[in-house]
């Protein structure tokens, strides 16, 4: 029997309040890719979009060169080739989404916006077996942050 007094998502937060720069980019990845996992088929273009709308060049072309690699023809590093290309994707749409919202992300945080309002956009669209799931990954990222690479 396991006992609980902290809900899953609280969990995540705190976690991720206790964890030095570098556990704290990879939990933000992994509460990303956990909720492009459980965005619903018809809802996922429209998320691309999002994602795509705020990329800068670099990361357009960062993009293109991922799609390149799925030999779908000549990609072109703008908004409107990735958003044209994207129901063609077919099984690969939510790889193109996790990379253009990791990218996304990135920026972000680099541009201070902070990991709290980053969880509480991401982190209500997480069913609560996700966030159980997640919030045991977290705990092995706290404790690789504490305990240190080496050990």
């Amino acid at each position: 029997m396991s006992l609980c007094f902290i809900e899953p998502q609280n969990a995540i937060r705190v976690i991720a309040d206790s964890v030095g720069r570098e556990a704290r980019r990879q939990i933000l990845g992994e509460v990303v890719r956990a909720w492009v996992d459980e965005i619903p088929e018809p809802d996922l273009q429209s998320h691309y979009a999002k994602a795509v709308a705020d990329l800068d060049e670099h990361d357009l072309s960062m993009l293109a060169a991922w799609h390149a690699s799925l030999e779908l023809g000549h990609p072109i590093p703008t908004k409107e080739f990735l958003m044209g290309v994207f129901p063609s994707l077919g099984e690969n749409r939510r790889e193109a989404l996790r990379i253009a919202a990791g990218f996304r992300g990135e920026e972000a945080f680099e541009a201070g916006v902070g990991e709290d309002e980053a969880l509480d956009t991401v982190l209500p669209w997480l069913s609560a077996e996700r966030c159980r799931q997640l919030a045991g990954e977290c705990l092995q990222l706290y404790c690789w942050d504490r305990l240190g690479v080496e050990n």
